[in-house]
């Protein structure tokens, strides 16, 4: 997580080949063992253990038990692998599973585009638990592949009747996205600063605990010291509480415009 990736900082030409099942090189003889798809499915898996830093093509050759040069005959570089590796599971996003929490008769309910919103919110949400090192890819370029223009293409389906424009159909993906995002980066953080401590979030807490039980007695913060145990506990679903009020702001402008 601490590596910064940028999405199409390779060659986007090769990269977009091989995205688009143009660019596999055919060669002469039986059929090879090593392929691209077996390349990268390794990458991912190695990503999802160890995280991003780790994947190297001779870290990769070494786990596929091939030589280095074979897997430079498949795909040009590390660049490129990692915007097949983006596409791939952006791709997987659709058949990821929506959390328990979701209350069945609330979406039934629901619009249709706002069920689609939801769904969206929590399958990208999924895909992030399952690849936190996607958080560590910049996708301000990305190479768009079937993964990803499949995706756009399943969310615009549910959300094209709502009476927005184009461009505002986009930033409604920009907006969900971003606070998916930012909700993902939280929790994976969290994983990882227990992981790399060794310090459960409750010692945590009971370290601070002495001082701060002094300073809410002081009087000078009464707004917090008012606050219930519930404020900071665990049941409270932020991910929900936030996405219903984005989706509840938005529905508000989609009655406007289709009143029209």
């Amino acid at each position: 997580m601490t590596t910064t990736e940028s999405s199409g900082s390779g060659d986007v030409s090769r990269s977009m080949e091989l995205l688009w099942g143009t660019g596999e090189r055919a060669t002469r003889g039986p059929k090879p063992g090593l392929t691209l798809d077996r390349i990268v499915t390794a990458a991912i898996e190695l990503a999802d253990a160890e995280g991003l830093a780790a994947v190297s093509m001779r870290r990769l050759s070494t786990e596929l038990g091939a030589g280095t040069m074979s897997l430079y005959r498949h795909v040009p570089g590390r660049a490129e692998l990692v915007d097949l590796m983006l596409d791939r599971v952006q791709g997987e996003g659709a058949q990821a599973p929506e959390p328990a929490t979701v209350e069945p008769d609330a979406v039934q309910s629901a619009p249709g585009w706002r069920k689609t919103v939801e769904k969206a919110a929590r399958d990208e949400l999924a895909l992030y638990q399952a690849h936190p090192w996607l958080l560590s890819v910049n996708q301000t370029r990305p190479v768009l592949g079937p993964g990803a223009v499949g995706g756009m293409e399943s969310m615009l389906a549910g959300i094209k009747d709502t009476g927005l424009s184009d461009p505002e159909l986009i930033s409604v993906i920009i907006m969900v996205s971003g606070y998916v995002s930012g909700v993902a980066r939280t929790q994976v953080h969290a994983v990882e600063v227990q992981q790399v401590t060794g310090i459960s979030d409750d010692e945590f807490w009971r370290a601070q605990e002495p001082m701060l039980s002094t300073v809410m007695t002081s009087g000078r913060y009464p707004l917090m010291a008012a606050l219930s145990p519930e404020a900071f506990g665990p049941d409270f679903d932020h991910f929900e509480f936030g996405l219903q009020r984005l989706l509840d702001g938005l529905e508000v402008l989609v009655e406007q415009r289709t009143k029209r």
